[in-house]
């Protein structure tokens, strides 16, 4: 389904992201996975690899001011062009509003709306130049943006301010690329996840942590979350990445600046 195709994919070396990547391989797409640590990226591209598909590691910060520019430079160049791109790099760094630094809220902003914006704004001479070039010659193509949100940007969630800030403000970006750009035939919607077993979302006093920050959710809070979903339990990677592959597939040619909620019926 995805033959040909080039998909770069933040946030790729574990968790949805991997699964994403794996999943858009699979399907012919030659895939740039991208994650903080190297040997994640390497990792998944080597799996990519011994399956047959093709992938590029690009490890590195989304934070990082030449990151955008050069993620796309470095897939442009190898694959010849940019046809499908997945912001999902991120974290969370939790605390109550009233305890919340600046450098807390700042950092939320930076990795889950900042970076998307400045990678899609990178994207543009592939994506909407390039559409805008397919189509006066007749020839035109789609190409997809999925941006990761959550259930946290739809609703707010206690403790999250800085998390549901900047989740808020990516469905409010995705609604307006969608507007710019849906003339050139490029569709940009989001996923809205609910409780997604990853380390992000594990039990917190496993102690795992992400960029020097204690990630999870404590034990006590995260059982209650299980139990006021419909479906009992939380989704796994692999469901998750489902929903991000009919984004970026042609199955939503004409699906353009929608959320879809992937939370097992918790919030609709």
């Amino acid at each position: 389904m995805l033959e040909n195709q080039v998909a770069i994919i933040t946030g790729s070396g574990r968790g949805v992201g991997r699964a994403v990547a794996l999943q858009m391989a699979k399907s012919g797409a030659k895939v740039v996975v991208s994650d903080r640590d190297e040997a994640p990226t390497m990792e998944v591209v080597e799996e990519i690899r011994s399956n047959g598909g093709e992938a590029l590691a690009f490890p590195g910060d989304v934070t990082d001011s030449h990151f955008a520019a050069e993620i796309m430079k470095t897939a442009a160049e190898t694959f010849g062009g940019i046809d499908i791109l997945v912001n999902n790099a991120g974290y969370t760094w939790d605390g109550m509003i009233h305890k919340m630094t600046d450098e807390q809220f700042q950092a939320m902003l930076d990795i889950h709306l900042i970076a998307p914006f400045k990678l899609i704004r990178e994207a543009a001479p592939y994506f909407r130049e390039a559409g805008k070039k397919d189509i006066e010659n007749g020839t035109p193509k789609y190409r997809k943006i999925v941006n990761v949100s959550s259930v946290a940007g739809v609703m707010g969630n206690v403790g999250q301010a800085n998390y549901s800030s900047a989740k808020a403000g990516l469905i409010g970006l995705t609604k307006t690329v969608a507007r710019e750009w849906g003339a050139f035939n490029v569709n940009c919607n989001a996923v809205a996840f609910g409780l997604i077993d990853t380390r992000l979302t594990q039990k917190k006093e496993i102690g795992e942590k992400v960029n020097g920050v204690e990630v999870g959710i404590p034990e006590k809070v995260r059982t209650m979350f299980e139990k006021s979903i419909p479906q009992g339990r939380g989704g796994t990677p692999d469901e998750a990445a489902q929903g991000i592959f009919y984004l970026a597939s042609p199955l939503s040619n004409y699906t353009n600046g929608q959320v879809l909620h992937i939370n097992g019926g918790w919030y609709t």
